[in-house]
């Protein structure tokens, strides 16, 4: 693969100005080739990857389940179709050193992407969490590489206290700032709480953190405007998109079943439309 060209580190640029806009930055994210011209050409100025979306349409759980490798082509082949800038989910970073996490932020450049997604969860029910101090360590190796590319690489760093419900409830807001400060001083760009749908609790997270905040948005969520008021500079979706056409399909499979009718089809965009938006993207 080549080496990041001029226009990468633009991109890389103008997707980091894209945090600190005023309007909040809106990720409706995309798994593959398909999704991500649909969004792209729904008029959003950058896109960003679902590890759970990548893996679940490729046939595995979330969870770093999918190898890395298959991770990182759908990453790239998404990268090589759209002309916007694309962030990629990747996870833990498949590894929990610091070589092992530079080797995928390398890898996220190398695939044309200009900002990725590191969460600390361990998927270890005895522990959770990563260690703190490990967590950091990943987060500045991920800034490093970063660096050595010269690409400005937006790190979107994410903590799962509120999303895995561990330790005690009174205890959360207070690991959450602990952790996503320590991430920001660690080279962060923007800090990731999902699982938080609260009103103050949020409005006090951004006050508190003074950086730009990302949040998982989804049903009983806040809304834009809603976030947007709250000083929220980003919100993402996660799988809830890719999941959702799954919903579809159950429902369009279950019409043909007891109805004998295929009413749901209607939605669907024409098979002409989508063949121009994927001859477009081999065109890229």
């Amino acid at each position: 693969m080549p080496l990041p060209d001029l226009e990468q580190k633009n991109k890389a640029k103008a997707f980091l100005a894209m945090h600190s806009g005023g309007d909040p930055l809106l990720l409706p994210n995309v798994w593959d080739v398909a999704s991500a011209r649909i969004v792209e050409e729904a008029g959003f100025p950058a896109l960003a990857t679902t590890s759970a979306g990548v893996a679940f349409s490729l046939g595995y759980p979330d969870g770093q389940k999918i190898h890395k490798d298959r991770m990182m082509a759908t990453i790239a082949r998404i990268a090589l179709a759209v002309k916007v800038p694309v962030t990629a989910d990747v996870e833990s970073g498949y590894g929990n050193d610091p070589e092992a996490v530079a080797r995928t932020a390398r890898a996220v450049i190398m695939g044309g992407a200009i900002g990725l997604n590191l969460e600390d969860a361990t998927g270890d029910r005895e522990r959770p969490l990563l260690d703190l101090s490990v967590e950091v360590e990943k987060i500045r190796a991920v800034r490093d590489t970063a660096d050595k590319f010269d690409v400005a690489l937006v790190i979107n760093a994410r903590t799962d206290v509120y999303l895995l419900q561990g330790g005690e409830p009174s205890s959360r807001y207070d690991e959450t700032i602990r952790r996503l400060s320590a991430y920001r001083d660690a080279g962060a760009d923007c800090v990731f709480a999902p699982g938080l749908k609260e009103v103050t609790t949020i409005k006090r997270l951004v006050a508190d953190l003074k950086c730009p905040v990302n949040i998982l948005a989804g049903p009983g969520s806040p809304s834009v405007r809603e976030l947007q008021a709250l000083g929220v500079a980003r919100v993402s979706l996660g799988s809830g998109p890719m999941r959702a056409t799954l919903g579809t399909l159950r429902r369009i499979a279950a019409e043909m079943k007891t109805s004998g009718t295929y009413e749901l089809l209607a939605d669907a965009p024409a098979h002409s439309e989508i063949n121009q938006l994927l001859k477009t993207a081999v065109e890229n």
